[in-house]
């Protein structure tokens, strides 16, 4: 936790962000580009984070995403919450049809294989993941979609 933890729960929490994700993605996606990958709106707020690669899965194209993440041992979890929006996140669909991928660890890529938890191992990781950014709760209660979540385990280098 950092010192605008907080407040970026606060802003996290409120009922018109969903509309503005676009636009925060972008932003992100724009400062950590211009950091070259040292900084994004998850470092200031004091908040785990990874950004995710994935290839689509019309395109083929390398898509990235920056996501909340939650470390778990050598793993990463990941929720497809978008705030609560009540559509599913387009790399939650390209992570469902390529099933590996490749996130940013330490400043190198790292590449992962992807599981969509269900049952007690879902209740277990949300449960988790509610601990480090309480609004998941909230998230849920906004839409009528179960929020998919994922553990991201790296694939040992050959």
């Amino acid at each position: 936790m950092g010192l605008f933890t907080p407040l970026a729960v606060r802003i996290g929490a409120l009922p018109w962000l969903p509309r503005l994700l676009p636009q925060i993605t972008w932003l992100d996606r724009r400062l950590h580009r211009l950091s070259r990958g040292r900084l994004g709106l998850l470092d200031l707020a004091g908040l785990p984070n990874t950004v995710l690669t994935v290839k689509g899965r019309r395109s083929g194209r390398p898509r990235t995403t920056p996501l909340l993440c939650v470390p778990d041992g050598p793993d990463r979890l990941v929720a497809g919450s978008s705030f609560g929006a009540p559509a599913t996140p387009a790399w939650v669909h390209n992570l469902r049809a390529a099933r590996t991928a490749e996130i940013e660890r330490s400043g190198r890529l790292v590449t992962v294989r992807a599981e969509e938890l269900s049952g007690a191992a879902r209740d277990r990781a949300w449960a988790r993941m509610s601990e480090v950014w309480p609004n998941f709760a909230l998230y849920q209660r906004r839409t009528d979609r179960v929020i998919p979540v994922f553990r991201l385990t790296p694939v040992p280098e050959p």
